[in-house]
């Protein structure tokens, strides 16, 4: 995901996109999920877009209207946003439909392990990103059953301009900041009475281990960033 914002030229989002493609069939994931999961970035993209046409600066003029001006360097650099933005996009369902959220922060963890020297508290931090993985389909469905139980009252969230639905989302705001602040408060009691106190000392049940299949993808991701840079130096 970070090699892909810094991708620079098209035979660079070429090699991008053949790379998580190619990721995307050997891990199964069905096309319908991942079309799914785009869904929500359709208004992003448009606006990036829209602003992207509107006001980028090029030599090549392609349309006037009245002061729209349209270059064709800004359809090129809105063509290269909306791949970057897919990109982006299928790579983090990529890692949180095939990664449980325990597994990437034990990974984080074990990857930030050499920070612990310079006091860095590096279980706290990768338990946060944990929790905050965790909760994530939760407060999803929570906002699902909040918008369902306004709907039966007569809020209306789909029609309307963007401007009009984007007002009909506030109400959402209070009772999910709301219950996440109570679900906050559950979590820190259970970890309390648990006698949580941090990583000092702490055992793991799964122990990580290097194999045959993490070699061939540090190879593989070590072949494709070298690729980027190239690419990016040289185009």
């Amino acid at each position: 995901m970070v090699l892909i914002l810094i991708v620079n030229n098209i035979w660079g989002y070429v090699l991008a996109s053949v790379f998580v493609l190619g990721s995307l069939a050997v891990s199964k994931i069905p096309p319908k999920m991942i079309v799914k999961s785009l869904k929500p970035m359709v208004v992003f993209i448009i606006f990036t877009v829209f602003f992207n046409l509107l006001f980028f600066q090029g030599d090549e003029l392609i349309l006037k209207l009245g002061f729209v001006k349209i270059y064709l360097e800004g359809i090129i650099f809105s063509a290269k946003m909306i791949v970057r933005i897919i990109l982006l996009v299928s790579s983090a369902t990529l890692l949180t439909f095939t990664t449980t959220s325990v597994n990437i922060t034990d990974g984080l963890e074990s990857l930030m392990r050499p920070l612990e020297k310079i006091k860095v508290p590096v279980h706290d931090i990768a338990m946060m990103m944990s929790i905050a993985l965790r909760f994530i389909p939760t407060f999803a469905e929570e906002t699902d059953k909040i918008m369902k139980a306004q709907a039966s009252r007569g809020a209306d969230f789909e029609t309307g301009n963007i401007f009009t639905r984007i007002k009909s989302y506030v109400p959402l705001l209070v009772p999910l900041v709301v219950g996440a602040f109570k679900r906050a408060e559950d979590m820190a009691t259970a970890m309390e009475s648990r006698c949580y106190r941090g990583g000092e000392g702490r055992t793991k049940f799964r122990v990580l281990t290097f194999g045959k299949s993490d070699l061939v993808i540090l190879i593989g991701t070590v072949l494709f960033t070298a690729a980027i840079i190239l690419l990016n130096v040289f185009l």
